[in-house]
């Protein structure tokens, strides 16, 4: 195992003052910033993309069973929207513009947006973007290591909560 050189306080005062205008970037970062954007904002637009999608199966929801599957689906409306601040958030720190634009949206996300003709196909679709998002984000978390330790703990609570949506969707669709 390497043994991690601690740096002297006298360094990092004066490399903290240097580039200054990068804000929580600093020469330390080892990450691909532009690449670790680019991911971040797929993300993004996957998470927008499930909220819509959400919200949809919300408002459609109908039938006998109706009530406990659109409860969740706003309780996941609004916690994939809380995704999405955390991930534009993270984008404008490390010196990105978070993408918004309602025309990439659907073509930048990882998930598909399936509205479903009826409960069954709705919480189906809700369960295969959960599983998306669930391959995808495990993916980037590996993939970002150690080099961006906290784009990667953002990733790893979304990921935890996405697995537990997944969950949801599975236990609804087998009372369907």
């Amino acid at each position: 195992m390497t043994e991690v050189q601690l740096t002297d306080v006298a360094t990092l005062r004066s490399r903290a003052r240097k580039n200054v205008e990068n804000g929580a970037v600093t020469e330390g970062y080892d990450a691909d910033r532009e690449e670790i954007i680019r991911l971040l904002n797929e993300s993004l637009a996957t998470e927008l993309v499930c909220v819509l999608r959400y919200k949809r199966h919300y408002f459609m929801a109908s039938g006998l069973k109706a009530a406990v599957a659109a409860d969740e689906f706003l309780e996941h409306a609004t916690q994939e929207a809380e995704h999405a601040d955390k991930l534009a958030e993270r984008i404008v720190q490390l010196g990105g513009e978070p993408e918004f634009n309602p025309d990439l949206l659907s073509k930048n996300s990882h998930a598909q947006y399936v509205a479903g003709k009826n409960l069954k196909e709705m919480v189906y679709e809700d369960l295969v973007a959960e599983r998306i998002a669930v391959d995808s984000y495990r993916e980037i978390i590996q993939y970002i290591g150690d080099k961006d330790p906290t784009t990667r703990r953002i990733f790893e609570d979304i990921l935890a909560q996405e697995e537990e949506h997944a969950d949801d969707m599975a236990d609804i669709l087998q009372g369907l």
